[in-house]
């Protein structure tokens, strides 16, 4: 019974052990449970969004179908395209090793952005209809149509914007971009100075290549054109084309040493000072023009051609502007500008030669409108030369007018004036510069609507000739010694004779007037050597014949007479050694009438008599000297002293002479015909020459300035 009741009590043991362990099972598994409910309840409102379609009309649930599929088609279009558009980048090859497969991808890429440009507004359309439509007939939750019309908008605004690049993020512009740069490395690497001396020669033009790139370089160069102005980058490319082929014509004219072009009117003091500068400037100009520019603009031409005449010739403007043809204008506005001097009127006529020479080619280089500065600059340039050469021109008589105030020159040289306006006549008249001064004064005359003729010019010249006649019979009265006036009127007519025969002034003149000036010369010779004419009579013999008076009373006479000729002497020759021959010709034949005139006389008495003192004491008091010291003495008179050359100063009026200098004024023997009248046959003519016909030769529109109030 014991063990019957210990079994039972075992067995109720386990029964409620095993209840335990479900009880914890139970427990265990509500606790896991209320989770699940949990997620269950937050899954109900997804749930319900999910089968509200359900709930929608049957016709509403039927059609939207068919509106999706339509919709559908061309947003599917729209996206093969642009995942077409990426696989495009690993096709586009290295532009510098295969440019026409590169071009061709590039031109995929931009039919395929077209396209998409084009159709995804159409595509965007069609999926709105489809929101609208879902939204109008409740077939989807209004959450997730908020979500998709935020998407949609999203879609405009990128489609609308006006940075394409998006579309594909950036593929297309990073493909320009490197087109660019190979655009650009095709120039700089082809894109050579040209070798030049610092002073090219005309027959150097031969040298120069008909283009300066390779023919299957600009046929590339035009192929990435096509693309980038396709893309509306032309004046990137046209700013790339400008930068370096502007560059490359500096740098062809760096070895011109063109630092010169940079002087401002302050840097310097006259135009004296860089007249080698001004003789080069029209060299280079037209090296420049005529090799460098010439060159620029064809291959402008060449490269741009099928993209329109306004185009390359704008590219051509800018390139001019940039190399430097504005530097060149601007010197020469400079010159023009500088102080106002007569020289200066011979380097205008350069300039204006220079410019001539150039006309055509300006007109046709220049011409368009896209050169509007260059011609506006080359225009105020002529007009300056023109108007700064005439003024000049016209005032010179008055200056040489006005040079009649000053002193003649101590010494009685040359002034020079005289030396300036015989030598300036000269080149006026002579075949380079006669004809540019002709034509300069016609053009300015037909501004101002008044004729010309050539005549005008010669007799202005013919009047600084006759104005500097007076100008020395004025000097020649200002002196106090005659004899120094007699030198002066000798140095000075046969400087005018000798300076004028044989030249285009001396023809125009006449031969009347160079035996004049001729016989001038041979006058005043003889005065000046006259003057030295008392000196041998101071050497007389008279009271020496026999030593009537002993040889004591000899030796007296002939120390007392050495004494006087020697004073005289000494006095003639300290006053006439500070005067000045200034031809070498005219000085020793001067000086050889002085010593035919003294030192034979001289020799023959000392030969007679010098004995009577050389034994004396004081012997060198009196034989002071040898006929060949003497000589030798009186052959160093007149040395010329050195005489500056170039242009006399411009004087303004500053009243008459003083009461002193005008007191000396008195007659001479040149007063005769110092006025010297012109020959007779000069002046009858009053005829035009070729070069007169047609003063009023205007340039073209490039380089004649065009009327204005200013000038008419």
């Amino acid at each position: 019974m014991v063990e019957k009741g210990v079994e039972r009590l075992i067995s109720a043991r386990n029964a409620l052990k095993g209840s335990l362990e479900k009880s914890k099972g139970v427990e265990l598994s509500l606790a896991n449970f209320g989770p699940r409910l949990e997620e269950i309840n937050q899954r109900l409102p997804s749930l319900e969004a999910s089968i509200r379609p359900i709930m929608a009309g049957k016709d509403a649930l039927d059609a939207v179908g068919g509106h999706i599929n339509r919709a559908m088609v061309p947003a599917t279009a729209v996206l093969k395209v642009f995942d077409a558009i990426h696989g495009l980048e690993k096709s586009l090859s290295d532009p510098q090793t295969d440019l026409s497969g590169y071009l061709g991808v590039l031109k995929r890429l931009e039919e395929a952005l077209r396209f998409l440009g084009q159709n995804s507004g159409m595509a965007i359309q069609w999926l709105n209809d489809i929101v609208e439509y879902l939204e109008d007939h409740k077939v989807a939750d209004g959450t997730f149509i908020s979500s998709l019309k935020s998407a949609l908008q999203h879609l405009r605004e990128l489609q609308n914007s006006t940075e394409k690049g998006r579309l594909d993020g950036g593929l297309l512009e990073a493909a320009l971009d490197r087109l660019e740069n190979e655009f650009r490395r095709l120039l700089t690497e082809n894109s050579i100075p040209l070798p030049m001396s610092a002073s090219p020669l005309p027959d150097e033009r031969a040298c120069i290549a008909p283009s300066p790139l390779p023919v299957t370089i600009i046929q590339k160069l035009q192929a990435i054109l096509g693309r980038l102005i396709a893309n509306e980058r032309l004046e990137k490319c046209i700013t790339i084309y400008v930068e370096v082929r502007s560059s490359n014509v500096r740098a062809s004219l760096q070895a011109l040493n063109l630092d010169y072009l940079e002087i401002s009117v302050s840097d310097f003091n006259s135009v004296q000072s860089i007249e080698g500068y001004i003789d080069q400037w029209g060299k280079h100009l037209e090296f420049a023009v005529k090799h460098l520019f010439e060159a620029e603009y064809k291959l402008c031409n060449d490269v741009f051609e099928r993209f329109g005449v306004d185009v390359w010739v704008s590219c051509f403007a800018k390139i001019a502007a940039q190399a430097g043809i504005l530097a060149f204008l601007q010197f020469g506005k400079t010159v023009a500008e500088s102080k106002k001097d007569p020289i200066k009127l011979l380097k205008l006529l350069d300039i204006f030669s220079s410019l001539s020479k150039l006309r055509l080619d300006f007109n046709r280089l220049f011409g368009g409108a896209a050169c509007a500065e260059i011609q506006n600059l080359t225009r105020d340039l002529i007009k300056k030369v023109i108007e700064g050469a005439c003024e000049i021109f016209w005032e010179l008589l008055v200056q040489v007018e006005l040079q009649r105030q000053t002193p003649p020159p101590s010494d009685g040289g040359i002034p020079r004036v005289v030396t300036f306006i015989t030598d300036y006549s000269n080149k006026l008249l002579a075949d380079n510069y006669k004809p540019l001064l002709t034509q300069v004064l016609g053009i300015e005359r037909s501004w101002k609507h008044e004729r010309f003729q050539e005549r005008i010019l010669i007799d202005e010249i013919l009047n600084l000739i006759k104005a500097v006649e007076q100008n020395l019979e004025t000097w020649s009265k200002a002196y106090d010694d005659t004899i120094l006036s007699y030198v002066f009127l000798m140095n000075n007519h046969w400087h005018l004779y000798k300076h004028v025969k044989g030249t285009k002034l001396g023809g125009l003149l006449g031969d009347s007037w160079l035996r004049e000036h001729e016989q001038y010369k041979e006058y005043y010779v003889t005065f000046v050597r006259e003057s030295w004419g008392k000196l041998p009579a101071l050497l007389s013999r008279e009271g020496l014949i026999l030593f009537s008076g002993g040889r004591a009373t000899a030796r007296d006479l002939v120390k007392k007479r050495l004494k006087a000729f020697n004073d005289s002497l000494d006095d003639m020759f300290k006053k006439q050694s500070n005067w000045s021959v200034v031809d070498k010709d005219l000085r020793e034949k001067t000086t050889q009438h002085i010593i035919q005139t003294i030192v034979p006389v001289y020799r023959s008495y000392m030969q007679n008599y010098g004995p009577l003192v050389e034994q004396d004491a004081s012997a060198s008091k009196y034989s002071k000297y040898t006929a060949q010291s003497l000589e030798k003495m009186l052959s160093s008179l007149f040395q010329a002293k050195p005489i500056r050359h170039g242009s006399f100063k411009s004087r303004q009026l500053s009243g008459n002479f003083s009461n002193a200098v005008m007191d000396q004024m008195r007659s001479s023997p040149t007063s005769k015909q110092l006025s010297g009248k012109f020959n007779k046959g000069v002046a009858d003519q009053d005829q035009s020459s070729p070069t007169a016909r047609q003063l009023s030769g205007k340039f073209d529109s490039v380089v004649t300035p065009r009327s204005s109030p200013a000038v008419k």
